[in-house]
């Protein structure tokens, strides 16, 4: 997901979309440490993107306050 998408959701959907990505990364977990994933790279993707919707949650958070 880029940045440019993460900025046009909204606050809710931002959130929703944080809890999924956090969902998908635990299952992709799980799912490597039975047997091996066919591309370990998903779980670094899904690593980034959480991170760039809580930088974009907090970014609306201090914008917000300010």
């Amino acid at each position: 997901m880029k940045n440019s998408e993460i900025k046009a959701l909204s606050l809710e959907e931002l959130q929703e979309k944080l809890n999924t990505e956090k969902t998908n990364m635990q299952n992709l977990r799980f799912a490597h440490a039975i047997s091996p994933l066919e591309n370990p790279m998903k779980i670094r993707e899904a690593k980034a993107t959480i991170a760039r919707l809580n930088t974009e949650l907090r970014r609306r958070e201090i914008e917000a306050n300010s």
